[in-house]
């Protein structure tokens, strides 16, 4: 079954426009790590050059913030995962 992975609009330019991904992985680190495996470049959507998330990236799991456990939250196969981009303005 796996687990699907909703893309941001913003970052399906390193999916060649796929709104969906199937992943694996027991933790949401994980699932990023098999995202990244699949399309390589979205991982600068998603990784500061320390390997934290963005400060402007938000995990969702099963449509609930997984902060703040984030990368350590655990999954199961049939969650739906949404990776958000906060944006700001003013």
């Amino acid at each position: 079954m796996g687990i699907k992975i909703n893309i941001h609009p913003i970052l399906r330019q390193y999916t060649n426009k796929q709104e969906i991904a199937e992943v694996n992985g027991s933790t949401v680190g994980e699932c990023l790590d098999d995202l990244i495996r699949q399309f390589p470049s979205i991982e600068k959507g998603v990784f500061d050059k320390n390997g934290k998330l963005l400060s402007y990236v938000d995990i969702y799991v099963n449509r609930e913030s997984a902060y703040p456990e984030e990368l350590n939250k655990p999954v199961k196969d049939g969650d739906e995962l949404h990776i958000a981009i906060i944006i700001g303005g003013g």
